[in-house]
């Protein structure tokens, strides 16, 4: 009997094997891929900035140190608290060409009011031999799995009670988790929805692209825990493809699915949009401004 093979658009995911899988050809020219145009430079819009910043010392991750960038957009005046989203490995979101181009995406939706003014902290993962001087996949931050993988509230700790404080001294940024999102690809979409797991009275959004719900450090066990869990005031958006990794620690199609039914189960806000992608960030990259409008509509609601 043939393979009845499903290509279809759902919602977004993570994972912890670098680097990511290279596409084919076909697949690289797929065109679900294809970038949009609130993914280039349009007239008219205005810039905002990032700055490149550095954090060398950790209570909770001891022994680690670590690159981070800050965008601000330019409707962000300091007169009230603006929103926030957080992003893991977050070289991978920093730059204006590449897959996801969060300064070019960020800037032509907030001057058209489709997601708040919005402060993104693009944070990588703990090294913990010398910091090097460039950021990247290479050389491969030591506790990355450990920070990400990990389904304990350590790495949330770490945000909101040492880099997050850090950061509000030169900026002032909402404490409203409805307008607080954060967002990560492979081990840093698993790690996405456990910051949002243990603290939704700081983070209610979670954008997940290729998410490792698998068993890596146990997060194939999510979907059974949100089905037994009461549930919890988070909306979570999914992408992953039929590409995505399948190895020893589990099926990555498979684990985003699961979540998305779990998710359904418990009757959350979710979306999962599943395409024909493998591990990388090319489809959760073309389609991350519309991403975003999920994530963030109906925020003027949510503002104060």
């Amino acid at each position: 009997m043939p393979t009845l093979r499903i290509a279809t658009c759902v919602l977004l995911m993570g994972t912890f094997v670098l680097p990511f899988t290279r596409l084919t050809h076909a697949q690289e020219t797929n065109s679900e891929n294809q970038h949009g145009p609130d993914s280039v430079r349009q007239e008219g819009i205005p810039r905002g900035k990032v700055t490149q910043h550095q954090w060398l010392e950790s209570e909770i991750f001891p022994g680690t140190k670590r690159h981070y960038s800050i965008y601000v957009p330019a409707q962000y005046d300091g007169s009230k608290p603006a929103a926030l989203m957080v992003f893991q490995d977050g070289h991978a979101f920093q730059g204006e060409t590449g897959d996801f181009r969060l300064p070019v995406v960020f800037d032509n939706l907030i001057a058209k009011g489709e997601m708040p003014i919005t402060i993104a902290v693009m944070i990588d993962p703990g090294y913990k031999s010398e910091l090097p001087e460039t950021r990247g996949w290479r050389p491969r931050p030591e506790n990355r799995s450990f920070e990400y993988d990990s389904m304990t509230p350590d790495y949330s700790r770490f945000l909101i009670e040492e880099l997050l404080p850090a950061i509000e001294k030169d900026y002032q940024i909402t404490h409203n988790p409805e307008l607080r999102a954060i967002c990560g690809n492979s081990s840093g979409g698993i790690c996405a929805f456990t910051v949002a797991w243990h603290r939704p009275d700081s983070f209610r959004k979670v954008l997940s692209h290729i998410g490792s719900f698998v068993d890596l450090r146990g997060g194939h066990n999510y979907p059974p825990m949100i089905r037994k869990s009461d549930k919890k005031p988070i909306r979570v958006f999914l992408q992953d493809g039929e590409n995505d990794l399948d190895n020893p620690y589990g099926n990555w199609p498979l684990a985003n699915q699961q979540m998305a039914k779990a998710l359904a189960f418990r009757d959350y806000d979710y979306k999962l949009v599943f395409g024909q992608g493998a591990h990388d960030g090319r489809h959760g990259g073309a389609i991350f401004p519309d991403s975003l409008r999920w994530l963030w509509r109906d925020w003027e609601k949510e503002a104060p």
